[in-house]
C-alpha cells in the first residue's frame, strides 16, 4: 500500500477516534501532537485523567487487527511521548494513562468497527 494512501486511511481513522471519544465523554485537548518521542494521535481529558490515545487503523483485516501493529518498541516510545508532553505541561496535576483505538474500515455505507483498550502501557 502506498504511503500517501496509508496516511490518508490514518486520519480517517484519526477523525473517528475523536468522533467516538467526544461520544464518550473525552474532551479532545489536542491532534497529531509531535513530541521528540514521536506523535501522540490524540490527547484527550475524561475527568481529572489525562488520556493519551494511539489509533491504529486498518482497511482490511488480511494483516490482523489493527491493535497488533502496537510493538514493544512503538508502546515505549508512546509512553516517552506521554511522558515528555506531562513535563512539558505542569498545569496538568492529573492522573494519565494511555489507550490505545483499533479502528477497522468497512465497505460502503457499513460503519467502522471501533474497539477501545484503555490503559495499555504502564
Amino acid at each position: 500500500m502506498k504511503s500517501g494512501h496509508r496516511q490518508s486511511i490514518g486520519h480517517i481513522g484519526e477523525s473517528i477516534a475523536a468522533t467516538f471519544l467526544k461520544n464518550q465523554g473525552y474532551t479532545i485537548l489536542e491532534m497529531n501532537h509531535r513530541t521528540p518521542y514521536g506523535e501522540i494521535d490524540l490527547i484527550t481529558q475524561l475527568g481529572n485523567v489525562i488520556v493519551f490515545v494511539e489509533v491504529k487503523t486498518r482497511a482490511s483485516r488480511s494483516l490482523g487487527p489493527p491493535e497488533i501493529s502496537i510493538t514493544q518498541r512503538k508502546a515505549e516510545h508512546m509512553r516517552c511521548a506521554a511522558e515528555y508532553y506531562i513535563q512539558q505541561h505542569p498545569e496538568l496535576h492529573n492522573d494519565w494513562r494511555i489507550d490505545a483505538l483499533s479502528i477497522l474500515l468497512h465497505a460502503g455505507e457499513t460503519p467502522p468497527s471501533i474497539d477501545h483498550f484503555e490503559n495499555v502501557i504502564n
